[in-house]
Order: C-alpha cells, then sequence, then structure tokens
C-alpha cells in the first residue's frame, strides 16, 4: 500500500499531503486585505516554499485551481502568474469566481505537484 505522508498538520487540514509521487497542497492565500496581485505573489511564494519542501517545484505542478472573489481581478492575478510560471511547463489550470472564507481575502490558488 502506498504511503501516506502529511506536513503542516492541524485539527482542519494539512498544507502537504503526499501520496507516492504525488503532492497535493491546500488553498494558499495571501496577505489579507493586500491587492489581488500582492496576494497573488504572497499564494505563490507560500506554493514555492511548500513544493521544495516536499521534493518539488513549480516546474512540476500538474494542476492549479485559482479562485478570485471577484473576476474583475482576472487580468491583475494573471499578470503575476505568468511572471512567474515557468514557460512551456504551464499546468493544467481553472480559475473562478467563488466567496473566499474572509471578505479581505482576494485570491486561493489549490495545487496538485509531482514529486
Amino acid at each position: 500500500m502506498t504511503q501516506i505522508e502529511r506536513s503542516h498538520t492541524g485539527p482542519r487540514m494539512s498544507q502537504i499531503v503526499k501520496h507516492g509521487e504525488t503532492i497535493y497542497l491546500a488553498g494558499q492565500v495571501g496577505t489579507a486585505g493586500a491587492s489581488v496581485a500582492q496576494q497573488t505573489q504572497d499564494c505563490l511564494d507560500k506554493i514555492d516554499t511548500l513544493l521544495a519542501e516536499a521534493g518539488s517545484d513549480k516546474s512540476r505542478i500538474l494542476q492549479c485551481t485559482i479562485w478570485l472573489s471577484d473576476m474583475a481581478d482576472f487580468a491583475a492575478m494573471n499578470a503575476v502568474w505568468d511572471a512567474w510560471v515557468p514557460e512551456g511547463q504551464t499546468p493544467a489550470r481553472a480559475c473562478g469566481e467563488a466567496k473566499l472564507a474572509r471578505p479581505d481575502f482576494l485570491v486561493e490558488m489549490i495545487v496538485v505537484a509531482a514529486a
């Protein structure tokens, strides 16, 4: 049976779950109240850190789901995303609008990556 490893585990969730060669990250948010560009960069910085801890990096992201509190922020979020994601190694991605956990969160990203 394939082992499941969990890191940064709390009563509600783990920030990293690794199953075999697949890494799942919990939804990452940025600094509450900051601009969507800053929150996006914060999310991406956290994703970089968590993937490195799990033995991976952004070039190995398989899928990213992005939630915006307002689709009017799509272009601003994409400007930061496009500067970060490795050319030629873009993951499968979906982006939608959702009410996030707090009104001062503007973006949340959920990542699945290969180890």
